[in-house]
């Protein structure tokens, strides 16, 4: 028992593939996601902070890094299915946080036990710390599901999976950093020629008029 199994299992997320069982053309690991997520959440919270919003910067950080730890003892679970239906995504809940307290009663020391338990926690809550790691999560798998699709994956799923990123992002709309981030970035974005781009353009449009969001261009 000690801290050293903990240590060892990071390694293993980097085994862990996202959206296992679909042709991609780059793999991403539960590891390198979470290191995005951080990165994203930095960003995001640094909006939020540059127009007068108070961060706990801890907290954020130990949201958004620790946020699929769980995963190393169930896998990553398709998206889709995931959120399939909401009995689904709780009995999904109940076993990552069961097998989570298994992995601290049996390794972690006594001291750190309530600590670690809090950090491995669902960090998505309604504190803005909570909110922007919902956002930073989704960005990553937009633009995980962006990336496949500029490089041409006929795989129609990364087309619902961007969909229903954005669809969630969107209903962040009045964070300032979601704002920067449909105003600024997703313009960005639309500034790259790909194949797929007027698909692409066609789902954000439906999307930001569903929920009531003017953007001076297409995308």
């Amino acid at each position: 028992m000690g801290i050293h199994k903990y240590f060892q299992s990071l390694s293993d997320l980097e085994g862990i593939y996202r959206c296992p069982g679909v042709f991609k053309y780059q793999e991403h690991s539960v590891a390198s996601h979470s290191f995005k997520v951080s990165t994203i959440a930095q960003f995001l919270a640094t909006v939020e902070d540059l127009h007068g919003t108070t961060i706990d910067w801890k907290l954020m950080y130990e949201k958004t890094i620790n946020h699929d730890y769980s995963e190393l003892f169930t896998g990553d679970i398709k998206t889709p299915v995931k959120y399939a239906l909401p009995k689904l995504r709780e009995l999904f809940s109940q076993v990552e946080g069961s097998m989570t307290q298994d992995f601290l009663d049996k390794e972690f020391p006594q001291e750190f036990k309530a600590i670690y338990k809090e950090r491995f926690k669902e960090g998505k809550d309604g504190t803005i710390e909570g909110k922007i790691l919902a956002v930073a999560d989704k960005i990553d798998l937009l633009y995980e599901a962006y990336g496949e699709i500029q490089k041409g994956n006929p795989e129609p799923l990364f087309f619902q999976i961007y969909k229903e990123a954005l669809e969630s992002i969107l209903k962040f709309k009045n964070l300032h950093c979601v704002q920067y981030f449909i105003h600024i970035i997703l313009n960005e974005m639309g500034d790259e020629e790909t194949a797929a781009r007027p698909k692409i353009e066609n789902v954000t449009k439906q999307l930001l008029i569903k929920h009531n969001i003017a953007n001076d261009r297409t995308i």
